[in-house]
Order: C-alpha cells, then structure tokens, then sequence
C-alpha cells in the first residue's frame, strides 16, 4: 500500500514539474500584413516597452547594431520585388536589423532570417539593401516599440518604427506600375498561346465543337516554337477525333520522339498504342 501510494506521489510531482502556465509576453509578438500596390508585404516583430526605462542612446545603444525589436529576429516579406534606396530586393523574406545614431538611423535587410536576436558573426554579403533614414522626434511618445507600412501609395510605401518620442520611416517602392502596363499590353495583344493551348485541350476533353477546338489547337501550336511531348499528345488525338489521321500521326509521332527523349514511358506507351490503333506501326 504504501509502495502505490508512494508511485501515486511521483505521478503528481511529475505532473506538476511537466505542467506548462502561460503568462504574458514582456514583449509580445505583433505581425502586420499590408497590400502596396499590388505588392503584399507582411512584417512580424516583437514589441518591448519603456517600462520607465531610457531607450535611445540607453537601453537601444548608439552606434550599435540592433536587432529591432525583442525575441527573434523581426522580418518583412515581400511578394514581388521592391527597390530600397535604390537597391532592389527580391521577393522573399529579410530580416531588418538596425544601426541608431541620434540623428540617423542605418536601416539593414538581411538574408538570413533565422538567428535570434543579431548574428554571431555578421557577414556583408547577407546584406540585401541598406538605407539611411533620419530619426525624427515625435510629439506622441510611444510606449512600445510600433512598426507598420505606412504612407501607402499605388506605387510605394515606407517601412516606419517608432519607439519613445524618435519616429523612423524608409521608403519602398514597388512595381505597380509596371506591373499593370505589362497587364495591358498582354490583354490588349490578345490570347496567349497557353490560352488557345487550355481552350482547345479542354474542347477535345469534353467532346464540344471540335472544330472550334482544331482551330484553338492550330493557333496554340503556331505560336510555340518548341511544342513539348505532352502538348504534342493532345494535339494528335484532336486530329484523330476530327478524322485528320495523318495529322494525327504526325502528331503522336513527334511525341513519341520527345516522350522517348525525356525517358517518359507512360507517354511512350500511350503514343506507341495509338499509333497502332492508327496503322502506323
């Protein structure tokens, strides 16, 4: 009795030093997303506070590195390119760390986003873009540390911090613009090759206006000047539906080189089959 009573202790002791009580963060976790035009940028960090204590110059040292915020490494994504202080970035993930000065700041975004806190060891070449931003002073103190995407416009935005009464904001831009143009132009050119391609294929699929499919088809193919094995594969058996069997096995004849080239079996397989149904093997 008193050996299951005793195993019964340890079980709750146990129990106890397993047992996991969440409590608040000092500085909690804020993530921001924002569209830029046409750009989504998504921005996580974690947010110390003043606590009564003297930031800039202080508890966030002057002509020091600065991991620019708390916890793990505050990062800022972008879905498509952007240009910073005309270097662009390309779309993917930085990790944005800091170098404050009392009248600027030296704004750094950097590849590797997976140290906690600044890098063991810094390395140039990790450094994506740099930008130098002047450290204004605000009228409304913030208590903890704010970041956000800020002064939006179709063709940019700045990335702002703010932390006690010193406000910084570095200006992005992004490829709305361009983005749009190329947009235009492409709708004002017409259906792409992939378009007539996708119509066409799903046409024949389905049984419907083969004749209109044919058509899609030959105007596909006279706008791909490499057709790959499996665009081949669909075109032959479009003509075989529509009764051009000797284009048909032109076709599946091509795709069968290529198939074989790109040591496909399955469309090996299917191309040799339908040639035999074909008669021409």
């Amino acid at each position: 009795m008193k050996k299951l009573l005793f195993v019964a202790f340890l079980g709750l002791m146990t129990a106890g030093a397993t047992a996991q009580i969440e409590t608040p963060a000092p500085s909690p976790a804020a993530k921001v997303m924002q569209t830029v035009g046409l750009t989504d940028v998504t921005l996580e960090y974690s947010r110390p506070a003043m606590r009564g204590r003297t930031i800039m110059g202080d508890l966030v040292p002057y002509g020091a590195m600065w991991r620019t915020g708390a916890n793990a490494n505050t990062t800022v994504e972008f879905s498509t390119p952007v240009t910073v202080a005309g270097t662009e970035l390309k779309a993917g993930k930085y990790a944005v760390y800091t170098k404050p000065t009392a009248s600027t700041w030296e704004v750094y975004f950097y590849t590797d986003t997976n140290n906690w806190g600044t890098p063991q060891k810094w390395d140039d070449s990790k450094v994506a873009a740099k930008a130098t931003a002047k450290a204004q002073m605000s009228n409304m103190p913030a208590e903890s540390f704010t970041m956000g995407i800020n002064h939006l416009s179709n063709d940019g935005a700045h990335l702002t911090m703010q932390w006690d009464k010193t406000y910084v904001a570095v200006p992005f831009t992004v490829p709305a613009n361009e983005t749009v143009l190329a947009s235009i132009d492409k709708m004002m050119a017409g259906p792409g090759m992939g378009d007539y391609y996708a119509a066409a294929v799903y046409l024949s699929s389905t049984g419907q206006s083969l004749d209109k499919a044919k058509t899609y088809m030959d105007k596909a193919m006279s706008m791909n000047k490499d057709p790959k094995f499996w665009q081949l594969r669909q075109q032959s058996l479009l003509l075989a539906k529509v009764g051009d069997k000797k284009g048909a096995i032109k076709a599946a004849q091509a795709s069968l080189k290529g198939a074989k080239e790109a040591k496909n079996q399955d469309y090996v397989k299917m191309n040799t089959d339908s040639l035999k149904e074909w008669g021409a093997m």
